[in-house]
């Protein structure tokens, strides 16, 4: 594993395992910075972990890239849309198993103060439940609580 200098660009060269066991490398090129390079390298490898100390931004990756295969176009265009202008902008540096009730109960009261519908509130208040229980079903997070 590894950030290289290229020429005036950096690379990445990451070895992982997939979800078969069987290991793998990954290279990635063409970084401005090494900043950017080490950035994306620790992105990729807690999308591989497949745990949840993972944070949400990343998380959300994970989740797009199963519901596309399985969700109608524009189903997930909607999904899409929701998710990232209403929840992602919230939640995204977050560690996804740190979130909290009271962070999700914060980011609610943002929401009332948008003044919007209460059919749309609930539209975007089902979408994080959504994703909580994706998370909890597949990647064993571990809730004390009913999502509302």
């Amino acid at each position: 594993m590894g950030v290289y200098k290229e020429g005036k660009n950096w690379k990445v060269q990451v070895y992982y395992r997939d979800w078969q066991g069987n290991r793998k490398r990954k290279q990635k090129r063409g970084f401005r910075t090494k900043g950017e390079a080490k950035e994306w390298e620790r992105d990729f490898l807690q999308q591989q972990t497949q745990s949840v100390e993972i944070e949400f931004g990343n998380f959300l990756e994970l989740y797009y890239k199963d519901m596309e295969v399985r969700l109608r176009e524009n189903t997930m265009y909607t999904k899409r849309y929701i998710i990232d202008l209403k929840i992602k902008p919230y939640f995204e540096h977050k560690v996804l198993s740190e979130i909290t009730v009271a962070d999700i109960r914060n980011w609610q009261n943002e929401l009332l103060k948008q003044n919007y519908s209460e059919t749309y509130l609930k539209t975007i208040n089902c979408q994080l439940g959504a994703i909580f229980n994706y998370a909890v079903r597949y990647y064993n997070l571990c809730r004390q609580y009913q999502f509302p």
